[in-house]
C-alpha cells in the first residue's frame, strides 16, 4: 500500500470518476484514490500505482502513471504534455515487446492518467539492484541474450515501423516478467519522430534521455545529428549493466562516496570534470570476468557502443544477428574490442554465419 507520503495521502480517500479514451464509446472507467493503490515505483515527475481490477470479469489488473502533485508548479505543464504525448504514442502501438495501452483519462480534478497493460512486471533496474544486494555477479549469458533480442525487437518495430526514436534507453525502461518470459519496452514519454533516413525530424526537437547513457552526439553542446543510433548506443550500455551491475559511469560518484566516509567535509572530492568527460563514451568492461558464453554479448556492447554512430549497427540487423546466431564483430581489432581479439581469430570470423551484416561493418571501417 501506499505510504503517507505518497501522492494525495493527505486528501480524504475516495472514487474519482474518469472519463476513458480507448474507443469504447467513452465508457466510465473509475480509478481509485492513490491511497487505495499499492505504488510500483516513480519516474521524473510521475507515480506508477497498481491498479487491481479484481471483480471484473477476466480483467487483468493495471499500472496507472500518474502525475506527482508535489511536482513544482512550473514543471507540472512539462509532465502533462509528456504524459499525454505518451498516451497518445502508446495508443498507436501494438507490440509484444512495448507496453500496451489500456486507457487514458483525466480525473474531475484534471489530473491525467495513463493506464497500461501489467502482468506482476519489475523493472530490469530492479532486478540488477537485487543481484547486487545479494552478492550475485552478471545476469546468466543467456538472459543477457534473451534481454538483447526482445529489446532490439521492440526498438525495430519503433525505429523502422513507427519512425519513432525511444529516446531514453535504459535498465529502467525495460520491464521483465517472470525468470525472464515476457520482456517489454516502457516509457515513451520523450521519443522523437524519425524521418526516412532515421533521424530525428524535427531539428529543434530536444534529446531528452538520461545522462550516463547518453551517446556522444546528443551531449554536444551545439547539438550533434541525433539517429536511431541514439538508441543503440543507450541499448549497449542497458547490455552492460547486466554484465556490470553498475551504471554507466556512476562508479565515480561511488569512489566519492567511499571516500566522503573518511573524510565527510570534502565536498570537492568529486571530478564534475572527469566525469562529464567520460559521458559519451564507452565504459570500461572486464571481459577476463566473463566466461566464454558471454562473447557474443561482449561483441555487441563494443559494437552498439562505437562513438561514431554510423559505425552502430541497426537495430533490425542486431534481430537478424542473435536470430540466426551470427557473430557481429566487423573486425578482431584491438580498438573493437579486445574480447575478440584475445579469443577468436579472423578466421572463426570468416568462417562464421555473418553474412550482410558482416559485409556492412566492414564497409564501416573504410568510410
Amino acid at each position: 500500500m501506499a505510504s503517507p507520503t505518497d501522492e494525495g495521502a493527505f486528501k480524504t480517500p475516495k472514487n474519482v470518476r474518469v472519463r476513458s479514451f480507448l474507443g469504447n464509446g467513452g465508457t466510465p472507467v473509475t480509478i481509485p484514490a492513490s491511497p487505495f493503490m499499492k505504488k510500483l515505483g516513480c519516474g521524473t515527475g510521475v507515480n506508477v500505482y497498481l491498479m487491481d481490477r479484481a471483480g471484473k470479469v477476466n480483467a487483468s489488473p493495471w499500472a496507472v502513471k500518474k502525475i506527482n502533485s508535489k511536482c513544482a508548479t512550473k514543471q507540472l505543464a512539462v509532465y502533462q504534455k509528456r504524459l499525454n504525448k505518451e498516451a497518445k504514442l502508446l495508443q498507436g502501438i501494438n507490440h509484444p515487446n512495448i507496453v500496451g495501452f489500456r486507457a487514458f483519462t483525466t480525473a474531475r480534478d484534471g489530473s491525467k492518467c495513463l493506464a497500461m497493460e501489467y502482468g506482476g512486471e519489475k523493472s530490469l533496474n530492479d532486478l540488477i539492484e537485487k543481484r547486487r544486494e545479494d552478492g550475485l555477479k552478471a545476469f546468466p549469458a543467456a538472459n543477457i541474450e534473451k534481454v538483447a533480442l526482445h529489446v532490439a525487437r521492440g526498438l525495430q518495430y519503433l525505429h523502422n515501423e513507427k519512425k519513432l526514436l525511444h529516446g531514453d534507453m535504459k535498465s529502467c525502461n525495460v520491464v521483465i516478467k517472470g525468470d525472464f518470459d515476457s520482456i517489454k519496452i516502457c516509457d515513451v514519454g520523450v521519443s522523437l519522430r524519425l524521418d526516412e533516413n532515421m533521424k530525428v525530424l524535427d531539428p529543434k526537437a530536444e534529446y531528452i534521455g538520461t545522462e550516463p547513457w547518453k551517446p556522444k552526439e546528443a551531449l554536444e553542446e551545439e547539438g550533434g545529428e541525433i539517429t536511431d543510433k541514439a538508441d543503440i548506443f543507450a541499448f549497449g550500455l542497458t547490455l552492460w549493466e547486466m554484465m556490470t551491475l553498475a551504471m554507466p559511469h556512476l562508479e565515480m560518484l561511488e569512489d566519492e562516496d567511499d571516500d566522503n566516509e573518511d573524510n565527510e567535509d570534502d565536498e570537492d572530492s568529486f571530478d564534475e570534470d572527469a566525469y562529464y568527460e567520460r559521458l559519451g563514451t564507452r565504459p570500461a568492461l572486464d571481459e577476463g570476468a566473463l566466461g566464454s558464453s558471454y562473447r557474443k554479448m561482449v561483441e555487441l556492447f563494443y559494437l552498439c557502443t562505437e562513438e561514431n554512430p554510423k559505425k552502430r549497427p541497426s537495430a533490425i540487423q542486431i534481430v537478424q544477428a542473435l536470430e540466426s546466431n551470427s557473430l557481429l564483430a566487423k573486425t578482431p581489432s584491438e580498438s573493437v574490442c579486445p574480447y575478440i581479439s584475445q579469443h577468436c581469430s579472423l578466421g572463426d570470423l570468416l568462417n562464421s554465419e555473418i553474412g550482410s551484416l558482416l559485409l556492412y561493418m566492414l564497409s564501416c571501417c573504410f568510410e
